[in-house]
């Protein structure tokens, strides 16, 4: 009996993880960007994500983030080189899981928070290349200072999210942005100057 015990329970205990599992849809049923939905567009900002890496001193990649962010996003299936992304970014939300160096970045000779609080994303171009990939063109604005960037973007999905209830797109974006080019150029090179962006974003269908 206590070899029965031994080998029965945990077989039964799998199958019925296995049953509870394959109540659970996946996310992300369509893949294809021509089976998504269009319309308009906000940002889940409980499932987004910006960060940054940057070369500390040759010894490491630096990692921080920024915890509050917004965008909307007006997309078409049938011409997504014509989708349009604007977002903005509380400078005063940067972490780097120290409080204190944070406050440093945050002041005049880094970021400048006070003086400008928000930075901006503004989308000019979209260019598909090939499957779910595409370049997007855009404008950032970082300390008052516009430059234009690049980012590679993957389309992860769209689907009925049965969470939220909504319809919602998927996305992952990676660029690299000079930053004494947006007047951050403190210990440039010591510290390195090129940063490279990251970003994680699942945007919630408002409208057709």
């Amino acid at each position: 009996m206590l070899l029965y015990k031994k080998l029965i329970a945990p077989l039964v205990m799998s199958l019925l993880l296995v049953a509870c599992g394959s109540l659970i849809p996946s996310g992300h049923q369509q893949v294809e960007i021509s089976q998504w939905q269009g319309g308009a567009y906000k940002l889940d900002p409980d499932h987004a994500s910006l960060h940054f890496s940057i070369n500390h001193l040759g010894f490491s990649n630096y990692i921080g983030r920024f915890n509050t962010l917004e965008a909307s996003l007006d997309f078409e299936p049938d011409k997504p080189e014509d989708a349009h992304l604007s977002a903005t970014v509380q400078i005063d939300s940067l972490d780097v899981n120290n409080p204190e160096f944070a406050k440093e970045l945050k002041d005049s000779s880094w970021f400048n928070a006070t003086e400008f609080p928000i930075g901006y994303l503004e989308s000019t171009e979209i260019i598909p290349t090939g499957g779910n990939q595409a370049k997007l063109m855009g404008n950032l604005t970082l300390k008052g200072i516009t430059r234009p960037v690049i980012f590679d973007v993957s389309f992860n999905g769209g689907a009925n999210n049965f969470l939220t209830g909504k319809y919602t797109l998927g996305f992952a974006a990676k660029g690299t942005i000079k930053r004494s080019e947006f007047g951050i150029s403190s210990l440039v090179p010591a510290i390195g100057d090129e940063v490279e962006l990251q970003i994680s974003a699942e945007f919630l269908k408002i409208s057709n």
